[in-house]
């Protein structure tokens, strides 16, 4: 089993979630939040998720607070955002860390397998990491890199 399917995390609302929960599909795993400048894209990952999500594409948004404070709320100003603003339907998680010490783990995992330009360290918030339907890690995306750029790749890593 690829180490991505050993890891857990824990839904907005509380639940545990298995990654190999995920095994067989295409996962696009993004570290979110509610002020940012970026948080419009939530809107272009709804649209990804709902176009391609019968051909086996999954979206997985992690709120993180630590760029500039822009996800300072609890579950509720979350769901808010997401669901009522944006209309997510795609599995949102509780607020996690990505970088330092409390890194949660997929993203440890994530930054190891796709290391970026800052040495693994994330910069900011929306954050793109693509997993293929093996589990292993495909390709990392700058934050101004929007969910419309994203299609090409989607598309090819789907018809794998």
């Amino acid at each position: 089993m690829a180490p991505f399917y050993q890891l857990t995390a824990t839904s907005l609302h509380g639940q545990p979630v298995s990654m190999a929960d995920f095994a067989g599909k295409l996962v696009l795993v993004v570290n979110t939040a509610s002020r940012c400048g970026f948080t419009p894209q939530y809107a272009g990952l709804e649209a990804l998720y709902k176009k391609y999500a019968a051909q086996g594409l999954v979206v997985l948004g992690f709120p993180c607070n630590q760029f500039g404070s822009q996800e300072p709320g609890g579950v509720d100003e979350i769901t808010q955002t997401c669901h009522i603003n944006y209309g997510v339907s795609f599995p949102i998680f509780e607020k996690v860390e990505v970088n330092g010490a409390a890194t949660h783990p997929v993203f440890r995992y994530l930054k190891e397998q796709l290391p970026g330009v800052l040495g693994g360290r994330i910069k900011w918030n929306f954050t793109k990491f693509l997993i293929g339907r093996d589990g292993k890690p495909l390709k990392r995306f700058a934050p101004f890199t929007t969910p419309e750029k994203l299609e090409p790749v989607i598309v090819a890593a789907l018809t794998v």
